[in-house]
């Protein structure tokens, strides 16, 4: 089971600000119960709540530009040299199927049924 990204911000301020479970709900002005369940991951906080955390513990939300996770440009390079490949590959068109018609498949399963 994978670790809520709100459990992991909730435990990363609560370390690096060094204070205890309890200092961090006192500041915040929250219990400490709530704020456990946050670390556990077993309640989610709204954003008002994280940024009233991150104030407790001396730092601040902020929202940021995020670079993409995929170079697009490289993406697109690796791309073309794959339809490259698969056009120089051999193509030898074959007249029929080299397994039954879903049709045929279909029909003789109603005709065993």
């Amino acid at each position: 089971m994978s670790v809520a990204p709100s459990a992991s911000l909730t435990e990363q301020i609560r370390a690096q600000s060094g204070l205890s479970q309890a200092e961090l709900s006192r500041r915040a002005g929250l219990p400490r119960s709530v704020v456990n369940a946050y670390l556990k991951g077993s309640r989610e906080p709204g954003v008002d709540t994280l940024a009233r955390l991150a104030a407790a513990g001396g730092f601040e939300l902020r929202l940021g530009r995020r670079k993409p996770p995929v170079d697009a440009e490289r993406a697109g390079r690796i791309l073309v040299q794959v339809l490259e490949l698969a056009e120089a590959l051999p193509f030898r068109p074959r007249p029929e199927l080299g397994y039954p018609r879903l049709a045929d498949r279909l029909g003789a399963k109603k005709l065993a049924a």
